[in-house]
């Protein structure tokens, strides 16, 4: 293993409502397939209308630009909406539950099975069953191109996202189901497997004993259990690399499809936040409906919910659906309320909301780094003149210059955008900027409009 990667760059930010490690059952009604999680989708093809019956695992569409990857149901049930916007985009796919789940069955495999298997095979079967949207190529981050050969796989096993959920106890007991998907990940991508571990903590009895993989420890603040950071300092990506990036759940997800010959979208979830009652972990499915899990379990109705974590989550509604992707829905008040300069505003001494800027009234540096916040949804202002004022370079722990970047991105200045780094960057990369930012620009929006413009030239 290599030494530990010290991160200095950065910012933690400590809201109360953390996931106590309790663990429920959450059946829902409805889960949804939501066209928007996959960024750099070209035009799907759906293939299910409503009122069509499905098992878990079963095609619900596909790209037309990368034909042989399906989309798949997370469960068994009934298609009851194709629900489009404008123009007709498609916007999700809502499935009607079954009591029982029914699978797609394909073949299983032996761990000399997986040993002996062609590349070939075993990528034809990942992309043929469903589990291949859990492999995000970068630079762009986009569900990769199966035809594309990485140059490396990389894997973070820890999130130091607001509120994240513990992952120990996420992945508890699937030790042989990662190992399995590392096994077919390497034969698969032909190259190395690089796991970023977290050095402030005990070693994963998950992750820690991994093998046919190198392993690296990484300790700082957020963003560092970012993917795209530990990638940076790992081994960069320059014009023309390709990389693969999984999320753990995505590894385990490839090593049952293998293993059991099933598409298996049960997930664990941490649901959290200052506005939840009971702050928990529920195993469900993958685009689980949100209402049970709210149901009587929230101190105030005037919240938002958050597919994800505060910084760079999705809003949905009361009776949405958790994203493809998440694995913690957030529950915090909504900052619809005017504030008064001179009793909670700008100018009044107060320790009580988090800043990361030591400005007057705003006093939270005070109250040391275990104070836990009640945040709301408020962004204290509205978008303002973008004034360079060096604080993004202290948030993001890359050799890149945020600032240059993304006002190059506003420029449309290709080579700009090359030269600056934005191969490397997604946007969860560069959330933190947004929190801080005093222009209050929309920063992650900014990051994904520079990576279409690059995907597009």
């Amino acid at each position: 293993m290599s030494e530990v990667i010290k991160l200095k760059k950065g910012f933690n930010i400590n809201l109360a409502g953390k996931a106590a490690t309790q663990l429920a059952e959450h059946t829902p009604e409805t889960v949804a397939i939501k066209f928007d999680d996959f960024p750099g989708l070209y035009r799907p093809k759906i293939l299910v209308k409503e009122g069509d019956a499905v098992k878990a695992g079963a095609p619900l569409f596909f790209d037309k630009a990368i034909e042989k990857v399906i989309y798949a149901s997370p469960v068994s049930g009934e298609v009851v909406a194709v629900k489009r916007g404008e123009k007709r985009k498609p916007i999700e796919i809502v499935i009607l539950c079954d009591k029982t789940t029914e699978y797609v069955e394909h073949r299983k495999f032996t761990i000399s099975d997986i040993a002996s298997m062609s590349a070939e095979d075993a990528l034809n079967h990942m992309v043929g069953s469903g589990v291949w949207p859990q492999v995000v190529q970068r630079p762009y981050a986009i569900v990769a191109d199966p035809d594309v050969a990485p140059k490396n796989i990389f894997i973070s096993t820890f999130d130091t996202s607001p509120l994240a959920p513990d992952y120990d106890f996420l992945f508890k007991g699937q030790e042989q189901y990662f190992q399995a998907g590392i096994d077919v990940l390497r034969k698969v991508g032909k190259c190395d497997v690089h796991i970023g571990l977290n050095a402030g903590a005990e070693v994963s009895k998950v992750f820690g004993g991994v093998k046919n993989a190198k392993l690296h420890k990484f300790i700082g603040p957020h963003p560092a259990g970012n993917v795209g950071v530990q990638i940076h300092h790992i081994d960069p990506i320059n014009k023309g690399d390709v990389v693969w990036t999984l999320h753990p759940y995505g590894v385990i997800q490839i090593g049952k499809l293998f293993m059991e010959g099933r598409y298996d979208a049960s997930k664990t979830i941490a649901v959290v936040g200052s506005e939840v009652k009971q702050p928990q972990y529920y195993r469900t499915v993958l685009g689980a409906n949100i209402s049970k899990l709210v149901a009587g379990n929230l101190k105030s109705d005037h919240v938002r919910y958050i597919s994800g974590n505060v910084l760079c989550g999705q809003k949905i509604a009361a009776d949405g659906h958790i994203g493809f992707y998440d694995h913690m829905l957030t529950v915090i008040p909504e900052g619809d309320k005017p504030r008064f300069f001179l009793t909670d505003g700008w100018l009044a001494p107060i320790a009580k909301r988090l800043s990361f800027h030591r400005a007057l009234g705003l006093l939270s540096f005070l109250n040391g780094s275990n104070k836990e916040y009640v945040l709301d949804t408020s962004t204290n202002g509205e978008e303002r003149a973008f004034v360079a004022t060096g604080t993004f370079e202290q948030v993001v722990p890359m050799d890149i210059l945020p600032m240059h970047l993304i006002k190059a991105i506003l420029a449309n200045d290709y080579d700009g955008m090359e030269a600056l780094g934005i191969y490397e960057v997604a946007e969860e990369d560069l959330a933190l900027c947004e929190f801080i930012d005093v222009s209050k620009q929309p920063i992650q929006q900014i990051i994904r409009e520079g990576i279409n413009m690059m995907r597009e030239s």
